[in-house]
């Protein structure tokens, strides 16, 4: 088992975030931002009586034999090394704590809807009366700006409105709208607020101002998308289609070898002459117009996968390895998330750590990417019970009991 750190060595050691956050989108920001060296403490809800409190990734996921509720898998993945505290941030009780806890925080990180926050007397201007320096980063569904401000916004919704439920119809001709089996929109979202904070703390450093930053979902995925799928449409005129060519290709994908598969994807023209070489196909590719240099391929890039996807029966995924990376051809064996814990560079680099948690048992988390030579980031708490450090963070602020 990996053995928690003593202490926060990341670069934001020092920086207190209030995180009013919860479900993915602004939780994983604000862990990105704990695992940077920040406490992060996480004001979670006491509960309405209709069920249980806290932040609902709390709920969702099996839990193994005698562990507490409310440690969901989904919660432990986006919430360690933070505190949770819980406020019936209405009472007044819960609002003399909230002060108290603004005044001592260099951030405060929501994904409340800006309305919720106004009713709260948790607006950017009431914040900023009481710590006028403070980062105020509002995780918001659409720009405030815009006729949808204030909308509830979901993984799902932002999916679908931001385009991204397009891709699959362009890609396969069915011309039903999906959704990717992933919380794309939400973990986007939590980037942009994550790089948000640290570009406010900079400016904050260099001139003392805090500001308000508000981070929209819709405007930060749609944006994410069309990085490369705004694609013709970059030019008024519109000089073609919308989506990149290549990614839209229904033959882009893993390609089966005689035993699995293999990621692959010959870049330059050389790199494309030795994989046909390879493959038994060079004289064939060499000669046809299509492929004859970046331009001509882009145009056939539907052919051209169609191509590998019969040159990467000839072999079996290890045969394709050896004589496509001497080669330096990008080449991958294909990994199902059963595989991944075994892969050979993932374990190399300590990507999956095991621990103990107290009353959870042990547990999986996987190590912040982010490598920094100096200030590293690191694992010092585990994730937190609802409510756990409550009294520890209400000591601190000189809150006690009366808070």
């Amino acid at each position: 088992m990996t053995r928690l750190a003593d202490k926060p060595t990341g670069p934001l050691s020092g920086i207190r975030i209030l995180d009013l956050t919860s479900v993915v989108n602004g939780a994983y920001g604000t862990q990105i931002l704990a695992d940077q060296g920040a406490d992060v403490i996480k004001v979670e809800d006491p509960g309405s009586g209709r069920g249980d409190g806290g932040d609902i990734m709390r709920w969702a996921g099996h839990l193994p034999p005698g562990c507490p509720k409310g440690m969901g898998p989904i919660f432990l993945t986006i919430n360690r090394n933070k505190r949770s505290v819980v406020l019936d941030m209405k009472s007044e009780r819960g609002q003399r704590a909230m002060r108290r806890l603004i005044k001592s925080c260099d951030v405060v990180a929501s994904s409340i809807r800006y309305d919720g926050m106004k009713r709260l007397g948790l607006s950017y201007e009431e914040v900023a009366a009481i710590r006028p320096d403070i980062v105020f980063v509002h995780a918001a569904g659409y720009g405030s700006d815009g006729p949808y401000a204030g909308e509830p916004a979901y993984d799902d919704l932002i999916q679908s409105i931001s385009g991204m439920a397009d891709l699959l119809p362009r890609t396969d001709g069915n011309p039903a709208p999906r959704i990717l089996p992933t919380l794309v929109a939400d973990k986007v979202s939590g980037l942009f607020l994550s790089q948000a904070v640290t570009a406010a703390l900079l400016h904050r450093a260099r001139t003392g101002e805090g500001q308000f930053v508000e981070v929209p979902m819709f405007e930060c995925v749609t944006s994410f998308l069309l990085v490369e799928h705004l694609y013709d449409h970059t030019f008024e005129p519109p000089t073609g289609q919308w989506g990149y060519q290549r990614v839209i290709n229904p033959n882009r994908k893993p390609f089966k070898t005689k035993d699995g598969h293999i990621g692959l994807l010959p870049y330059t023209d050389k790199q494309w002459d030795y994989f046909f070489d390879a493959a038994g196909f060079g004289e064939q590719v060499k000669t046809d117009p299509r492929f004859a240099d970046y331009a001509t391929r882009a145009k056939h890039t539907r052919e051209l996968y169609g191509m590998i996807e019969q040159a990467a029966l000839t072999k079996t995924t290890q045969e394709w390895l050896d004589i496509l990376k001497p080669l330096s051809i990008p080449v991958v064996k294909t990994n199902t998330l059963d595989e991944l814990p075994a892969d050979p560079h993932l374990q190399a680099v300590g990507f999956f750590q095991g621990y103990d948690h107290p009353e959870v048992g042990a547990y999986r988390q996987m190590k912040p990417p982010v490598k920094f030579a100096k200030t590293p980031s690191n694992i010092r708490r585990h994730p937190p019970k609802l409510g756990e450090h409550t009294d520890e963070v209400l000591a601190e602020l000189g809150a006690g009991e009366e808070a």
